[in-house]
């Protein structure tokens, strides 16, 4: 049988910027990326999700983004080697840190927002990250976009790796994300989003924008929780895969 994970990026909520609904996605994901509150999300906010993350059972990874809150951490930085570092540490014991605080255990990275798309491609950035986690901890699982660069930089540091696949975005015909300033780029439809991840999980496939068949070989699959229409996006996909036949389980 198949088996395939699901996650979403949470605790990223502080009253006045509410995106996603926590507590509904913990109930259908089997692994959370947690906000380390560089882009997003409050301590207090980000300890009240790992807290409710711990009482269902759902694994908890770090979600380290660019220091950019006001814009979300979707701005690319060319930020020097020692200062990226340097923020991603501070984040991983920080979330290490909060999820101790509730009983908790940080398992896995997923890097956030504009990080993550950079260090698909550029290495540079994708050796700082992966010497980040190194230094806090080298058993953390580094999670990333199936064929991008910090998947190889981090597997020859000796890192575990695992590959993610995006249920509620838009793919290149090179298997990059298209970008979120790109017409269509962010998919809403709960029964399309499903239904390519079911070919997904069986297939190794995704459809790129331009039509094309791209080649996506994934152990995760991502719902973004301040999509619109997340939480029902997550809960067709997790059905329709289900009634497929596939198992989901946390790839950690």
């Amino acid at each position: 049988m198949a088996t395939i994970d699901l996650n979403s990026d949470l605790g990223e909520n502080v009253p006045d910027r509410v995106v996603s609904d926590d507590e509904s996605m913990l109930g259908i994901v089997t692994s959370a990326n947690v906000s380390c509150g560089f882009h997003a999300g409050s301590p207090e906010g980000i300890r009240s999700t790992l807290t409710a993350a711990v009482q269902r059972g759902v694994v908890i990874g770090a979600h380290p983004g660019y220091r950019d809150y006001e814009n979300f951490g979707r701005t690319a930085m060319d930020i020097d080697s020692a200062t990226l570092q340097a923020h991603v540490e501070y984040q991983l014991g920080a979330i290490a840190g909060l999820a101790a605080g509730v009983g908790g255990k940080v398992a896995y990275v997923k890097p956030h927002g504009a990080l993550y798309n950079t260090i698909a491609r550029d290495e540079r950035q994708a050796k700082d990250v992966v010497a980040a986690i190194r230094a806090v901890d080298p058993s953390l699982v580094l999670l990333g976009l199936a064929g991008g660069v910090v998947l190889d930089v981090a597997a020859r540091a000796g890192l575990t790796i695992a590959a993610e696949a995006f249920a509620d975005r838009a793919y290149l015909p090179d298997g990059q994300l298209v970008s979120r300033t790109q017409e269509g780029s962010v998919l809403h439809d709960p029964v399309v989003v499903a239904e390519r991840m079911v070919r997904l999980a069986e297939e190794g496939i995704v459809r790129a924008i331009d039509g094309t068949d791209v080649a996506v070989v994934a152990q995760s699959i991502c719902v973004h929780g301040d999509s619109p229409g997340s939480v029902a996006m997550a809960a067709e996909t997790r059905r329709m895969l289900e009634t497929s036949g596939i198992q989901i389980a946390p790839f950690v």
